[in-house]
């Protein structure tokens, strides 16, 4: 069984001489909350740089060491440093740079599991990294401690995902309109009418949106427009690009439209990301 497929296996992503990853997928019983948990250290100098696309990813990231340099839409500035933090979800590239001295633990929820694990309305953070204490106050602090004197990555994962799972123990139920919706748009690949959706839960377009973002911090289009974009650059890695196949099969109006959603949301050209 590939290692991916192992809950509670640690899988290595790590290259010599720059830096160590390792890679968990939770317990079964975070399915739908947390899609993974990983570690990440540096191991020799440098200036590291790397670009995140729009995706639906939430983290929460735990260092006990240097902070990252990060710029939503923009490269990052010399005000943009942040160490442990939780991201909302952002229509566009994140540009991420380290110095060579970052350790951290990251906990990647899904858009429903961050509303129940972190108790606040997720247009909080849409568009923004909010330091730790702000979103998990002295328990998070505490969590940091713990994690920061952990033996090993191991030790850590287990310490992180037994936070979660304690912590969502008296969370409130996702409402089952949003969670029914959700899951329509990322079934769909992000091709079903909102119109139609708002019509079928007897909701008006309104109603719906603000409920999307108080939920999961950004409206169902947006949302939609994500779920294309990661399909359209998926479908694209696995095949030759024809890209105006792509575009009809995700849902764009034409080859144009498709260009012009890669520039909004990774900040390049389709061909340019097909060959990453």
């Amino acid at each position: 069984m590939p290692i991916e497929m192992q809950r509670r296996k640690e899988q290595d992503r790590s290259v010599a001489g720059r830096f160590e990853m390792r890679r968990r997928l939770p317990d079964p019983a975070l399915e739908g909350i947390v899609t993974d948990i990983c570690g990440y250290r540096e191991t020799a100098p440098g200036h590291f740089r790397s670009v995140e696309y729009a995706s639906l990813t939430v983290p929460l990231v735990i260092s006990f060491a240097e902070p990252f340099a990060i710029g939503l839409g923009k490269a990052p500035g010399d005000n943009d440093r942040f160490a442990s933090f939780a991201a909302g979800l952002f229509a566009g590239p994140v540009m991420i740079e380290s110095f060579g001295a970052a350790c951290c633990v990251q906990v990647n929820f899904t858009p429903l599991g961050a509303r129940r694990f972190f108790r606040l309305p997720m247009s909080e953070l849409t568009d923004s990294m909010v330091v730790l204490d702000d979103v998990l106050g002295s328990e998070g602090m505490a969590l940091r401690e713990q994690l920061g004197n952990a033996p090993d990555w191991a030790s850590r994962f287990d310490l992180a995902e037994a936070f979660v799972t304690a912590r969502l123990e008296h969370a409130a139920e996702t409402p089952l309109e949003i969670a029914w919706a959700y899951e329509r748009i990322i079934a769909s690949g992000g091709r079903t009418r909102i119109s139609s959706i708002a019509e079928k839960l007897g909701w008006s377009r309104k109603h719906l949106a603000g409920s999307f973002s108080n939920t999961i911090g950004i409206g169902p289009k947006t949302l939609s427009r994500i779920v294309r974009f990661n399909r359209a650059l998926g479908l694209s890695r696995q095949q030759t690009a024809d890209w105006a196949g792509i575009a009809a099969d995700c849902g764009y109006a034409d080859q144009a439209h498709l260009v012009r959603e890669f520039r909004d949301l990774a900040g390049e050209t389709p061909a340019a990301l097909s060959v990453r």
